[in-house]
């Protein structure tokens, strides 16, 4: 653009209400912290002027207790002669016939330019982290694949323990006193989480992110006490340089299956673990670590297809948790067509939940806000 030009740019519900949830992050009690005006323009290369309006516009709906929510002036063109498929049709389709757009297509004798989907992001750029605890006894970012089925980024990202050194207090038949030996450590406080954030997995996550990748990346954690927030100055210093911007998220309150670790990875790493032979802490973390590489990244992949699944199901129980993980035949799937990249949701869900969610009453209690579940979606 020359200097002194002007471009008017309109701007969509969704673009505005990420600025939004932007400077949401960037507020503490309704302030916005130093920088996040400017910050949020550059980002979204918009005016202040127009990040300001939309602040205040935010703030106005949240006095009157209601979610803050933008909406497009543009509503796009309507087509009075829009192609509507026939419902019933699509809910006579199989999991596996409904598995990809070509097979719909197919089915409903249409063409695949004129079947839309509503699908999940591919969640290329989200990583999970979370603390287990792993006995001697019993009691990352997602894979990527070639168009070879070669793996191009197997989606792990490394596992920390949280042990020290510790001399031994007397002596015993195995060892000398003041042996150094590997304990668990007694407490982890949000200083240690700082301290293994800081300086051991966004430090993984920019040695082992792909050149291709995008740098915007959002760590997933849950609301433990002892977690950091996303404003944390010391990890911003970090976590915004080499090019990257991370960003720190928690799931929903009381949802673990929202993350893959809960879901399904940590007990596949205990399932291998397991098999191992074990006698001291030292052997449990080689045991552990061990395991930890050993698991496949087709595994890793078909637990974030579960979490597409379990995330479907959320929005069915409108935000609830009493509903039972769902079981979609990844194993057939993987068999015949392959798995696919991003589970297909029904639009009109979507839509009805986003529409529940709108009314205040429900966005208050619920596990997702509004933001969260239209970003899910690309809406």
């Amino acid at each position: 653009m020359e200097e002194g030009s002007r471009t008017t740019m309109f701007l969509s519900s969704c673009r505005k209400n990420l600025v939004v949830q932007f400077l949401l992050k960037h507020s503490i009690d309704g302030v916005l912290t130093r920088g996040a005006v400017m910050e949020a323009a550059e980002e979204y290369g918009i005016s202040r002027k127009t990040v300001y309006r939309l602040w205040n516009k935010a703030k106005q709906q949240m006095q009157r207790g209601e979610p803050a929510i933008m909406e497009g002036k543009v509503k796009g063109y309507h087509h009075s002669d829009k192609f509507s498929l026939d419902e019933e049709k699509v809910r006579a389709l199989s999991t596996l016939e409904r598995s990809s757009i070509r097979k719909m297509a197919h089915k409903l004798s249409v063409s695949k330019n004129t079947l839309g989907r509503v699908q999940f992001e591919s969640m290329h750029n989200v990583v999970h982290i979370d603390e287990k605890w792993f006995y001697m006894t019993k009691t990352s970012d997602r894979p990527v694949f070639g168009l070879d089925g070669q793996t191009k980024f197997d989606g792990k990202l490394g596992i920390f323990p949280f042990t020290e050194l510790v001399a031994a207090q007397r002596k015993s038949k195995n060892r000398a006193k003041g042996t150094l030996e590997t304990k668990p450590i007694s407490s982890v406080n949000k200083s240690v989480k700082r301290d293994c954030i800081i300086n051991r997995i966004v430090p993984a996550i920019k040695a082992k992110w792909p050149e291709w990748a995008s740098k915007e990346i959002y760590i997933q954690q849950d609301n433990a006490t002892p977690h950091i927030n996303g404003v944390d100055a010391e990890f911003e210093a970090v976590a915004k340089s080499d090019g990257f911007k991370i960003h720190l998220i928690c799931q929903p309150p009381n949802s673990p299956d929202t993350n893959i670790l809960d879901l399904g990875f940590f007990r596949a790493i205990q399932t291998l673990q397991h098999e191992k032979p074990c006698n001291n802490v030292d052997t449990l973390l080689e045991n552990v670590c061990s395991s930890y590489e050993e698991l496949s990244p087709q595994t890793l992949n078909k637990v974030f297809l579960s979490l597409q699944a379990c995330l479907t199901e959320i929005m069915v129980f409108r935000g609830g948790n009493n509903y039972k993980v769902p079981h979609i035949n990844k194993a057939r799937l993987e068999r015949t067509v392959g798995l696919p990249n991003a589970l297909d949701v029904d639009e009109d869900l979507v839509r009805d939940v986003l529409e529940y969610l709108q009314q205040p009453e429900n966005n208050a209690g619920c596990g997702y806000d509004i933001m969260a579940l239209a970003n899910a979606f690309g809406f």
